[in-house]
Formats: C-alpha cells, sequence, structure tokens
C-alpha cells in the first residue's frame, strides 16, 4: 500500500510544482530599492503600487489601448477593459515581462501584431480568457508556461502553432468551438512538458489525437465524444486525471480492456449512455459513474484481477484494488450494494446509489 500512496503523493507533487515552481520564479523580483526615480514612471491611466514596482495595475478602466509598458514591470494587468489589439508598441521596453492578463477585452487575432507576444522573451504565464479569438494566436515566447484561452471563439489551431513551446505545461481551451478537423495528427508536436489540458465545452465527437506523453490532467466535459480508440492512453502512459463527464460514451464505444490503465487515479464518466460498469485498473481511486444507464453492478467483471500472487504475510488491504469513492446514482441501480462489491474493494469509503 506504501507504493501507491507514494506514486499519489508524486503525482500531486508534480502537478502542484507546475504552479509553484512557474510562481516562484515569477516572484525573484529585484529589490524595489534598485529601481531609481527615473525608472518608476507610470502610464497615467494606470496603478503602480510603490510597495511591488513590478506590477502595473490597469484592470476595469475602459481602456481601448495598452499604454506603454515601463521596463521594469514583470506583472501586467488589463483585465476587463476594451482593448481590441496588441500591438508590438507598447513593449518595446517591456522585456522583463512574466505575466500579462487580459482577460474580459474585445482581442481578435487580427488585433495581435505579429512579434508583439513572441518578443517577450521572459514571460511565463499568458491569460486571454473571454475575447473575440477564432483561433490559437501564433506565434508565441518559448518561454511561456501557462496558455489560457478560455470562452473564446476558437475554432483552428494553425500548423505548427505549439511546435517551440517546449516548456508549456498547462493549456486551457475550454469553452470554444473546437470541431475534430481543427487537430492534425501532428498539432501537439513540441508540447514536451504539458501537464494538464482543458478541451472542456467544445464541439468535439472524437478523442483529440496524439497528445503529448506527458499528459497528467485531461479535461474532456461537456463534448459530443461517442467513443475512446482502442490503445488510445499508450500514447500518454502518465495520465491520472481523466474527465469525460456529459458525453456520449457508450459500451460500444470503450475500448476492450476499459478503462484498465494502471496511471488513472482519478475517472469521472458522469451524464453518459453506458449500461454497463466498465473494466478499471486496480490503481484507480475515484469513479465517477452517476447518470448513465446501468441497470446492475457485475462484481466478477470489474472486480481488477491482482497480477502478482499476495505475499503470505501481507493482505488485500495492501495489495488489492485502492477504489476508495465510488458513485452510482441517477442510474437504474437499486440497493442494496452487492456484497461482493465490498468484498473486491475493501478500500472503499464512500458508495452513493
Amino acid at each position: 500500500m506504501a507504493a501507491p500512496i507514494c506514486f499519489i503523493i508524486c503525482v500531486l507533487f508534480i502537478i502542484d510544482s507546475v504552479w509553484t515552481r512557474s510562481v516562484r520564479q515569477v516572484y525573484e523580483a529585484n529589490d524595489p530599492q534598485d529601481w531609481t526615480v527615473h525608472d518608476f514612471d507610470c502610464p497615467r491611466e494606470c496603478f503602480c503600487p510603490p510597495s511591488f514596482p513590478t506590477a502595473l495595475y490597469c484592470e476595469n478602466r475602459g481602456l481601448k489601448e495598452i499604454p506603454a509598458i515601463p521596463s521594469r514591470i514583470w506583472y501586467l494587468y488589463l483585465e476587463n477593459n476594451l482593448i481590441e489589439t496588441i500591438p508590438e508598441k507598447p513593449f518595446e521596453n517591456a522585456t522583463q515581462l512574466r505575466w500579462i492578463n487580459l482577460n474580459k477585452n474585445k482581442i481578435t487575432n487580427y488585433g495581435i501584431e505579429k512579434g508583439a507576444l513572441s518578443q517577450l522573451k521572459k514571460l511565463l504565464f499568458l491569460f486571454l480568457e473571454d475575447n473575440e479569438l477564432e483561433e490559437v494566436p501564433s506565434p508565441l515566447p518559448r518561454s511561456l508556461e501557462q496558455l489560457q484561452l478560455a470562452r473564446n471563439k476558437v475554432s483552428r489551431i494553425p500548423q505548427g502553432t505549439f511546435s517551440n513551446l517546449e516548456n508549456l505545461t498547462l493549456l486551457d481551451l475550454q469553452h470554444n468551438k473546437l470541431l475534430d478537423n481543427a487537430f492534425q495528427r501532428d498539432t501537439f508536436k513540441g508540447l514536451k512538458n504539458l501537464m494538464q489540458l482543458n478541451m472542456a465545452k467544445n464541439a468535439l465527437r472524437n478523442m483529440p489525437p496524439r497528445l503529448p506523453a506527458n499528459t497528467m490532467q485531461l479535461f474532456l466535459d461537456n463534448n459530443s465524444i461517442e467513443g475512446i480508440p482502442e490503445n488510445y492512453f499508450n500514447v500518454i502512459p502518465k495520465v491520472a486525471f481523466l474527465r469525460l463527464n456529459h458525453n456520449k460514451l457508450s459500451d460500444a464505444g470503450l475500448p476492450s480492456s476499459g478503462f484498465n490503465v494502471s496511471s488513472i487515479l482519478d475517472l469521472q464518466l458522469s451524464h453518459n449512455r453506458l449500461t454497463k460498469v466498465p473494466r478499471i485498473s486496480a490503481h484507480l481511486q475515484h469513479l465517477h459513474l452517476d447518470h448513465n444507464k446501468i441497470k446492475n453492478v457485475n462484481v466478477s467483471v470489474i472486480c481488477p484481477t491482482p497480477h502478482t500472487t499476495l505475499p503470505v504475510e501481507q493482505d488485500s488491504f495492501s495489495y488489492g484494488p485502492h477504489l476508495r469513492y465510488l458513485r452510482l446514482d441517477g442510474n437504474e441501480i437499486k440497493p442494496p450494494i452487492p456484497m461482493d462489491l465490498m468484498d473486491c474493494f475493501r478500500l472503499l469509503q464512500a458508495v452513493i446509489i
């Protein structure tokens, strides 16, 4: 049991490091006393807190243009304005930028001058949520670690968009207009360190092809996905958190081995069209199957078979299935819970029927 716990801790630590590592880098700013009076110029449209000289606050001000950004700025807040364009000129001196928040503006792809973003060689976080983008902007700086594009109108990903983004760990494309034809086999090529991919609330009918091998969190809720290709998860052997709620998955659309993938710890399949509980791995800890069409639970089929013989001195609590949480409400299953279910999954702490 110690090995699985260590694995879980390792997974959570790695995922948490996606944020903490970047934040630690971002907040290693120079001493405010290093800035001269000349350096501390501030655009009149914005607020520059003396106690935080590397930040520029220009949010909620009805701005239609980006002001000239002083060279000392690391953090730029421009959300909730009326900005339509991102030209190069305002950023010509902003060589230290790590963080740009342009959420809730009116930015279009035509409004982004080529080179305006790619010239920011130290940029780590780029927020462009709630704008008017119709495709993923390109080119972007190689340094980028997080790209947030939720709630736009993105339906296209130009070829080579991600080819140089080897440092990107998080890509959020949820709530856009992506169809299956937005992806080529090499769309995600170059994303060597991507760990979290969110494409929930789009219009996908198939699983996206050839995902980055290091993907650990894959969110595809609220699409129209009908099936998962055989051996699909071989390409993403580290996936630990998989969300496919609110799709159109049926029993016939699942691989023959179901979700018997040792890396998956949390599997969410709520609000689909399943009539049977799919096969799962002994390592799975959380399983959400509520609001499907399941009538009964065949424990002899879903109970994972141990791959090794138990040592004499060990028991099934140490080597048996790790499932702790099972949700089955909203189906056609009636209590009581089958006793053989509890015999198989002896670590179960909550079963909702």
